[in-house]
């Protein structure tokens, strides 16, 4: 995946609503959309053509965005963007490519683990900063695509998730939503929503299992922790047997028709309370109106916290680029020079909150209601992983909380076998 994890990666690209149809450009086999704009870098052209690289946005409306930057770009300058735009499992298409003889000069990608610094992979983009820009954008985003001091990528904005509630269906049951703090009281209010047609609680069609970071996180705990693998601990091993109990709950929605980046399970009232991110707010706004709140992911146990993601997409170089100052310029231009095309790839179609501060201050859609407890939520409780844990890490992390959740495994022994595989895996790194 994955720029922080596979585990983040794929979240995000499972994530993805359908694209509504018609947009620009021509859909090539394999779902690839490419469209280069302006010239082509041949037949006497003096332009050279850079290869940009996004995974597919669900929200209505993004796709022919880029498109439309990419030929802004090309009509000011002397370089052609060429986009490919790809559906489903974008994390492993990137990494063949970018290991491959014919990589992307510029792409996106949620976070990105050590490993593709060492791998020689990413151009560090430091020098894109000046002193006024950098101190514009949050510490977070600077700080989960740093590496050994050079930054690697360019946060083009951040997301988070939470849950939404549908404010009647509460009150009607009798719950008052404050009262949400723990896990327990979530799934009894869960149970209480419960109907012949509505479940009360939807987290997710694997039961939450992607979720173990927020999981580990909610027991005020890390995943890595200097240097050190940290997870094995008595609170987490506990907070698993907690999602455990919430999956096999009759008041627990599965096999919805979409899975939990998609709102339509809340939206038809499949669910009362449903697992989703910002970037649903719009159409969920426009189907409920003023009928929902939010809530974060619970604290557990005596010491635990809320918790949220803290995540989002940022652009980086291929190191492998021929086209290195170029491609810069185009990184440069659209997320950090351009506020015009970041208010717009933010605000216009799904929400994101703008990853430069003096952008976000004035995205007023994300100042009321909703989204603004959202962004609050973000602040309060946000959490990114370490860039030091890996995809071998999280699929061992995935398979213990599978074989616990679904499998009905002994969670101490299986969260220490992939404390233990991870503990190797990061000296590996390390060393």
């Amino acid at each position: 995946m994955d720029t922080q994890t596979k585990y983040a990666l794929n979240r995000i690209n499972r994530r993805r609503f359908l694209q509504a149809v018609g947009a620009a450009g021509t859909l090539a086999v394999g779902g690839n959309l490419l469209a280069a704009c302006g010239g082509t870098g041949s037949g006497g052209s003096s332009k050279i053509t850079l290869q940009q690289m996004y995974h597919e946005y669900g929200e209505a409306g993004t796709q022919q965005a880029v498109l439309r930057y990419a030929a802004d770009y090309t009509k000011s300058t002397s370089t052609n963007i060429k986009i490919s735009w790809i559906p489903g499992a974008y994390a492993d298409k990137l990494s063949t490519t970018l290991l491959g003889n014919n990589p992307p000069d510029v792409f996106e990608h949620y976070t990105f683990n050590d490993n593709w610094v060492k791998q020689g992979l990413l151009e560090p983009l430091d020098d894109l900063y000046t002193p006024d820009t950098k101190s514009d954008f949050n510490p977070v985003n600077l700080a989960s695509f740093t590496v050994n001091g050079k930054i690697y990528g360019v946060k083009m904005f951040d997301d988070t998730e939470f849950f939404y509630y549908r404010k009647s269906l509460l009150s009607k049951a009798g719950i008052d939503p404050t009262t949400l703090t723990s896990w327990d009281a979530l799934l009894e209010a869960a149970k209480k929503l419960t109907t012949s047609r509505t479940k009360g609680l939807f987290l997710a069609n694997d039961g939450g299992v992607s979720f173990f970071p927020l999981a580990v996180y909610s027991t005020s705990g890390d995943l890595i922790s200097n240097n050190q693998i940290t997870f094995n601990t008595p609170q987490v091993v506990a907070v698993f047997e907690k999602m455990r109990e919430v999956a096999a709950s009759n008041a627990t929605l599965t096999g919805a028709p979409t899975d939990w980046y998609d709102p339509s399970a809340f939206i038809n009232g499949l669910t009362a309370i449903q697992w989703c991110g910002i970037w649903a707010l719009p159409a969920v706004i426009k189907a409920l109106g003023d009928d929902i709140g939010i809530l974060p992911w619970p604290a557990f146990g005596t010491s635990g916290k809320p918790t949220v993601p803290w995540g989002g997409f940022a652009e980086m170089v291929c190191a492998k680029s021929k086209h290195i100052a170029e491609s810069k310029a185009l990184v440069k231009s659209l997320w950090i020079d351009n506020t015009a095309v970041q208010e717009d790839f933010c605000l216009s179609y799904g929400f994101h909150v703008p990853s430069r501060k003096s952008v976000a201050a004035k995205a007023t859609k994300l100042q009321s209601g909703p989204a603004a407890e959202a962004v609050k939520l973000l602040n309060s409780y946000g959490r990114t992983n370490s860039p030091l844990f890996t995809n071998t890490m999280t699929t061992a992390l995935t398979d213990a909380v599978s074989n616990i959740v679904k499998g009905n495994a002994d969670a101490a022994s299986e969260v220490a076998k992939a404390a233990q595989t991870c503990s190797t895996q990061l000296q590996q790194l390390l060393s």
